[in-house]
């Protein structure tokens, strides 16, 4: 399944265990990269003497991982099932906008085949075209 737009375009599966970043670009089809989370899972909390805390390094080094695997991309389409993908895009905001401004659509997709994210990503991709 190529994509027919001269720009790269990449979909990311988000959750809090791991990221599938798919790249499809007309001259080379479609590419795979995984992205796994840190050792200590992201949403994880600590206890501390000034209350519960977020081990904050390990969701930022997560998503800094997850953004330079997408940093080639024209186009980039956020899926995922929970919260993860709405965090990755509010660390975009934050950390990287450049790369936020290329994010066409952020949708809840729960645990498909690798196949059947590419063909939601496909049908995406064409519908952003087309609007343009």
């Amino acid at each position: 399944m190529l994509c027919t737009s001269p720009m790269s375009s990449a979909a990311v599966w988000v959750d809090q265990h791991e990221a599938k970043v798919f790249e499809f670009s007309a001259a080379e089809g479609v590419t795979e990269k995984g992205v796994s989370s840190p050792r200590y899972h992201f949403n994880n909390r600590i206890k501390s003497e000034a209350g519960t805390k977020v081990h904050d390094q390990d969701a930022q080094h997560y998503f800094h991982e997850i953004a330079t695997a997408l940093k080639g991309s024209s186009q980039v389409l956020i899926v995922g099932p929970s919260i993860a993908k709405l965090q990755l895009l509010r660390w975009l905001h934050t950390h990287d906008q450049q790369l936020e401004q290329k994010v066409v659509g952020v949708e809840t997709v729960d645990h498909p085949t690798d196949r059947q994210l590419l063909a939601f990503a496909h049908k995406a991709f064409q519908r952003v075209d087309a609007a343009r």
